[in-house]
């Protein structure tokens, strides 16, 4: 849960304590070393900054949220786990900003990544369902909310179903 500057500054750290111990001839401390250099670096690219922004993400805080997602250097290299999210995350900035399309295609590639469990997939399907419904493809619409109805878990989420089909029937 480190943000790119931190993991850089423990990079330099472990080449300097390499080169130190390696100066020493202590070759176990070197190899130690070695190590946690490329376990940050592994570390920088599977996980990233995700969850630290989630963390800002959580207090609705999305300047930040945004500046810590903008750290991730590669996000298809990201763990399956954390890809989800970083794109979940994505896509509801963008919804705040008005960005439906961006929006609809973070949430397209959050669908198929795993996330926190059936009922958070469900509210994926649902801002699916909302993204078409403002196009008007109603096809498009009805798929969303039948994967929605067999992921959701709560009432909530149900209740937002049955309101998209209400106005689904609306229109056609």
């Amino acid at each position: 849960m480190y943000s790119a500057f931190v993991r850089y500054i423990l990079l330099g750290f472990a080449i300097v304590a390499a080169i130190t111990f390696g100066f020493y001839r202590e070759l176990e401390l070197v190899a130690a070393s070695i190590f946690l250099f490329f376990f940050i670096l592994w570390s920088h690219y599977r996980h990233s900054s995700v969850l630290l922004a989630s963390k800002y993400f959580k207090n609705k805080d999305y300047e930040n949220t945004q500046k810590y997602l903008n750290e991730v250097p590669n996000p298809d290299k990201l763990a399956k786990n954390r890809r989800g999210y970083y794109e979940f995350m994505l896509a509801n900035i963008a919804l705040q900003e008005e960005d439906f399309a961006a929006a609809e295609y973070h949430f397209q590639i959050s669908s198929k990544f795993p996330l926190g469990g059936k009922n958070d997939k469900a509210y994926v399907m649902i801002h699916l369902a909302n993204l078409a419904l403002r196009n008007k493809d109603i096809e498009r619409v009805n798929v969303y909310l039948k994967h929605a109805k067999e992921l959701a878990t709560t009432s909530k989420a149900n209740e937002l179903i049955q309101r998209i089909e209400k106005q689904v029937s609306k229109l056609s």
